[in-house]
């Protein structure tokens, strides 16, 4: 962030790679259901009723983005677990904490005539000076 509280580009740049990931509904869904806990292929699919593919797609889309962990089962590794990445989703709430913050919204209208009329309304009177008596 720059001093004068906007954003550096960098951040639009992830931010926005971020919500193409987050703009499908399915991810959404995946990503709250996930938010509950830890959870396996089979009970998202029954939880969310989306065939195994478009499942499987989604989750590798979260898990490219960094939203989502995987994990096979210790004892059966045909079992994968999917969890939220807690760090990522810390990350992203302080980001946009931060950029939506309604403290950061300033009044103002420099532009057109009534900007101009605001601005030669609000600029300070001049002292009048005489020079010589």
């Amino acid at each position: 962030m720059r001093e004068n509280g906007s954003f550096d580009d960098q951040p639009f740049e992830e931010t926005a790679a971020l919500l193409k990931v987050l703009a499908d509904p399915n991810r959404l869904r995946i990503l709250d259901v996930l938010m509950a806990g830890t959870s396996c292929n089979g009970e998202l699919n029954d939880r969310l009723g989306l065939p195994p593919n478009l499942l499987s797609h989604h989750l590798r889309t979260l898990q490219r983005a960094g939203l989502i962990t995987r994990r096979r089962d210790t004892l059966d590794g045909r079992w994968i677990y999917y969890s939220v990445n807690q760090a990522a989703v810390s990350r992203w709430q302080h980001w946009f904490g931060h950029f939506l913050d309604p403290a950061r919204i300033q009044q103002r209208c420099l532009c057109g005539p009534e900007g101009q009329q605001l601005a030669a309304d609000n600029a300070p009177n001049p002292i009048p000076i005489t020079l010589g008596s």
